[in-house]
């Protein structure tokens, strides 16, 4: 992953986009799919997208993608309102446009040497995981795990796992149904009681499963993860506690979206010292020990 490689701006549509689905979940949740047949076609997991919410608000959101399909043409973004502009978004209807520009953002890298990947998902940082996951569907080189978690709802029906996860608990078997059709195991973690969920945090749950592993089976782990700030800064002590890479894609309010206004910067650690990177273009995928450095 190379934060520097502006490569994929170029590749940055704006585009009105049909409003295909507009699905209500609990929670203030909506799951929207729209038909953006150029952002579809070089989406990639952990790119984002820029829509305007209404022509009320010219300010645009970032919305993290959980879907695509290239062949049909159309991008699937999950989102949880929070403010004005998407309570104005969760108003439109299906067959309506709206102007959305993408994908942007430097995207998750897996690599072969880590055929473990543990995606790790929080709230509306779900989205991200479920990219990935879909990317390795069938890739038999590797064996994604993923660990989703969220205070709100989920925004589908656990059901009871068909996959088997050794080194969990029995009772630890919900499971979201789309990751579990596409033969990929994954368990849910909340702070509220649910069945078949794990009360606490999703790094209880992943500390658990890595605990579980030999030495040459957690050598082979690598952490994607995507969430709020204070579980990816869990995560990253996490990962530096067994000595494993991590990547998390960072949350961060932006109004440009494509590194002109550097109102999303962060600081990043590189080798030459501390440097402020824009979490738009230059994330929002960084390696975590840069984002969060080693105390």
């Amino acid at each position: 992953m190379n934060s520097n490689d502006n490569s994929h701006r170029d590749s940055i549509a704006v585009e009105e986009a049909l409003i295909l689905a507009h699905q209500a979940f609990e929670g203030d949740q909506y799951l929207l799919r729209v038909g953006a047949p150029q952002i579809a076609a070089s989406a990639r997991p952990g790119s984002f997208v820029h829509i305007t919410c209404d022509r009320s608000r010219p300010l645009r959101r970032p919305i993290s993608i959980m879907r695509v399909s290239a062949r049909e043409g159309w991008v699937e973004l999950l989102y949880k309102v929070v403010g004005e502009g998407t309570r104005l978004l969760a108003r439109h209807q299906t067959g309506e446009r709206l102007s959305v520009m993408g994908p942007i953002g430097q995207p998750f890298t897996v690599h072969p040497q880590r055929p473990r990947p543990l995606l790790i998902g929080g709230g509306i940082g779900m989205p991200p995981m479920i990219f990935v996951a879909e990317s390795l569907q069938g890739d038999t080189r590797y064996r994604p795990f993923a660990i989703l978690g969220s205070e709100a709802p989920f925004p589908f029906k656990p059901r009871p796992s068909r996959a088997l996860v050794p080194g969990l608990d029995d009772e630890v078997i919900a499971a979201m149904p789309l990751l579990d059709d596409w033969g990929i195991p994954s368990r849910l973690t909340s702070q509220v009681a649910r069945p078949g969920c794990h009360q606490g945090y999703v790094t209880d749950l992943a500390r658990q499963w890595l605990e579980s592993l030999d030495p040459q089976a957690r050598g082979e782990v690598e952490i994607l993860a995507c969430g709020p700030h204070p579980m990816l800064e869990a995560v990253a002590r996490l990962a530096d506690a067994f000595d494993i890479p991590c990547q998390v894609s960072l949350e961060e309010f932006m109004a440009c979206g494509v590194g002109g206004c550097a109102g999303c910067v962060v600081e990043v650690q590189t080798d030459n010292g501390p440097v402020m990177k824009r979490v738009c273009v230059d994330g929002p995928v960084f390696d975590a020990r840069q984002v969060f450095p080693a105390a």
